[in-house]
């Protein structure tokens, strides 16, 4: 073998390692975003590359074998379920409550951690303290019976139709890919997650808009948040009024300190 020859040999190999460690290291951040609840969208724009970008050594890091995973929008969710899809809905309890989705399949991909020792206690002060306590977000814990729940719901891994949904896309997108391990062929997510449904998109029981399961914390307290904003709604109607509101305090207090100027007390 040449010189020549051994040179490119080595440089695709370093190549293919190195492709390699950036898709490990993709997943795992992905994977610590996920059970943390940090579903960013920065987050899930990293994941979503991963998942449809091939590497030149091999498939996707986030590939579906045996079947294919079908990348949608929100805007198909009707035509799916006129075409016969199956709702999968894998959201934890607290999102799925405010916003539950119509004739769906319920099975959590993930759950709030209910433990008490040290460690856990920790864990969930850690996710308080990295926005919790805007956003509402809590420790979670893969759902052990994820996996047997869904097989004995929908036992034809053949031909059913499986459509899963999250608030933000992570959750989902990793579903599918247990959902392919264990032999499902026909596999879609909503890319982005219900958050990128708008009103009308996706009907729910109770009739409220479907990005409300993503709201919560002081966020959804002081109507802080983009659904909340275009409804309306929230502490006071919304954050607008409270800046409306101290607003005028503070044009009183000018008022006032201007008066005192003017009209000085003797």
């Amino acid at each position: 073998m040449s010189a020549i020859s051994c040179c490119v040999s080595v440089s695709g190999v370093q190549r293919t390692e190195a492709t390699t460690n950036r898709q490990n290291v993709t997943r795992a951040v992905v994977s610590r975003n996920i059970v943390s609840g940090r579903t960013s969208s920065s987050s899930s724009k990293v994941l979503v590359r991963s998942a449809s970008m091939p590497s030149q050594g091999g498939p996707a890091p986030f590939a579906a074998t045996p079947g294919k995973v079908r990348n949608v929008p929100a805007s198909e969710f009707s035509k799916l379920i006129a075409d016969g899809w199956i709702v999968l809905d894998v959201r934890p309890p607290n999102e799925r409550e405010k916003a539950p989705l119509q004739n769906a399949l319920e099975v959590p991909l993930f759950v709030p951690d209910e433990s008490s020792d040290i460690g856990t206690l920790i864990k969930k002060s850690t996710a308080f303290g990295m926005g919790g306590w805007w956003l509402g977000g809590t420790h979670m814990i893969p759902n052990q019976e994820f996996l047997a729940t869904v097989q004995a719901s929908v036992p034809d891994k053949e031909s059913a139709k499986i459509l899963v949904v999250c608030q933000k896309g992570l959750r989902s997108l990793s579903a599918c890919e247990q959902l392919a391990r264990v032999g499902y062929q026909n596999i879609a997510w909503i890319n982005g997650g219900l958050d990128t449904a708008r009103p009308g998109n996706i009907p729910t029981k109770n009739g409220v808009d479907v990005r409300v399961g993503g709201i919560g914390g002081l966020s959804e307290v002081l109507g802080w948040t983009e659904v909340q904003q275009e409804a309306g709604t929230g502490f006071a109607g919304g954050y607008q009024n409270i800046l409306k509101f101290f607003a005028v305090i503070l044009a009183l207090d000018l008022v006032w300190f201007v008066w005192t100027i003017i009209n000085p007390s003797d």
